[in-house]
């Protein structure tokens, strides 16, 4: 039995509707959220996602105060959310480093040292794979990265999940649960790649027609949900079933395109993120050029059940949120990239 689950990272959409739907089980007693800031929810104004019985705790977690936190509530699950994809125009590259690595090093540091915590759940990224030209067609949860990713997000990523093997093999007692979520997609997510689709032309590479996966944020947070109070150890990727070309969700979204060739788009990205439009980072840029697919079998064994959103029905969802979506089915859409000369890949 699950009696008290710590969710980090819920001032964020995804963190905050995972400690919302772990607040709604009555199997656990009590849920402790926390973050640098408070959810949109508790601040002047409210909005957000709420998050219902969910006690909110100010900590950062590169400090000692998390340690703290963990123990004075007896928490026996930890659910690590607060993962930062892209730095914010007021923090910066180094402050994101140091949030996502020196954070999670502190957190599993007090995880370690406590005699309570018995599961602990770890959000990491599809984007520990890379993206480059030589990669498998799909990746399963042991292959390594053709190029191992050496910017931002993704390399966080890889030494948080090196940190997270390390706590593992010294805690052997803890279930410890690493998934990799592929792009999480839906009404509510708000990140790079949304930002991307939404752009009144959408800038493509000459030449380039990557496939994508994309996990629905409904299937994300139930997935995370059963982690925090079921033991289900080990390494998954999480992606709904599928994948889209760049090309296919651009023509889902009726947005018109502008192939560049690819050093014009690696500028074209850096001007857009100065301006804090899209934050073409260079491992999106990587994903725009050479794209990812993965396979997440593992996890559908091990819960007994597909994601309910296919890669396609997520981006699906998503359009519709934005009013972008003008309902053709995709064999339709297929078709007729078909009969004007494009076609889908098989």
């Amino acid at each position: 039995m699950t009696h008290t689950v710590l969710v980090t990272g819920v001032s964020r959409y995804i963190g905050a509707r995972v400690a919302s739907a772990l607040a709604a089980d009555p199997v656990i007693d009590r849920v402790i959220g926390v973050d640098t800031v408070p959810p949109p929810s508790l601040a002047r104004g409210g909005g957000g996602v709420a998050l219902g019985r969910t006690e909110f705790v100010r900590v950062d977690l590169r400090s000692p105060d998390i340690a703290r936190v963990i123990a004075a509530a007896d928490v026996d699950s930890v659910v690590h959310m607060s993962l930062v994809s892209a730095p914010s125009r007021t923090t910066g590259r180094s402050w994101m480093k140091e949030h996502n690595v020196i954070g999670t090093m502190q957190l599993l540091g007090a995880c370690q040292r406590s005699a309570t915590v018995r599961r602990v759940v770890v959000r990491s990224t599809t984007a520990v794979y890379g993206s480059s030209p030589r990669d498998p067609a799909v990746f399963t949860e042991d292959a390594e990265p053709v190029e191992a990713p050496a910017h931002g997000y993704a390399k966080d990523a890889c030494e948080v999940e090196a940190y997270v093997r390390g706590f593992a093999r010294r805690r052997p007692d803890i279930t410890v649960s690493l998934l990799r979520f592929a792009n999480f997609m839906g009404p509510g997510v708000d990140s790079p790649l949304t930002r991307y689709f939404t752009q009144p032309v959408v800038p493509t590479v000459f030449g380039f027609d990557p496939r994508l996966q994309f996990v629905h944020e409904d299937d994300a947070v139930e997935i995370l949900r059963r982690m925090a109070v079921e033991d289900h150890p080990g390494t998954f990727n999480v992606a709904g079933d599928g994948v889209m070309l760049l090309s296919q969700c651009v023509r889902r979204g009726g947005r018109p395109t502008m192939p560049v060739p690819s050093p014009v788009f690696r500028g074209l990205g850096d001007a857009l993120r100065r301006l804090g439009r899209v934050d073409f980072s260079p491992e999106q840029i990587s994903l725009m050029l050479y794209g990812r697919a993965v396979d997440a079998g593992r996890i559908t064994a091990e819960l007994g059940r597909p994601p309910t959103f296919t890669t396609a029905a997520a981006f699906d969802d998503f359009l519709l949120s934005r009013g972008l979506f003008g309902g053709t089915p995709l064999p339709v859409i297929d078709w007729l990239g078909t009969v004007l000369g494009g076609g889908r890949e098989k």
